[in-house]
């Protein structure tokens, strides 16, 4: 709303932990939950307004990996170019 972008449907938010997802969504209290970050109260509240929408991912296709964790190189170079990033390697400037 900030940015006065609206999005009617929600945004759609991929996540490769369906406990999470389920964690999200179900506002049962849990005994194992006692101590949530406000992030996730936050995040919980955004779900039940429709305002994200979380979509279960595989964890090989969470490309959010390549900048969060240590690949080895074939499966960092898949990503990259799913990004659409190529290499430079060759190219004078």
């Amino acid at each position: 709303m900030e940015l006065d972008i609206k999005e009617e449907n929600g945004v759609e938010l991929l996540v490769d932990s369906k406990s999470a997802i389920d964690f999200a969504r179900n506002h049962v209290s849990h005994g194992r939950s006692k101590h949530i970050e406000t992030k996730c109260h936050y995040l919980r509240q955004q779900v039940a307004e429709g305002m994200i929408k979380l979509i279960h991912c595989k964890t090989k296709m969470q490309l959010a990996d390549m900048m969060t964790k240590a690949l080895r190189i074939g499966r960092f170079k898949e990503f990259r170019k799913q990004i659409s990033v190529h290499s430079l390697k060759g190219v004078s400037t």
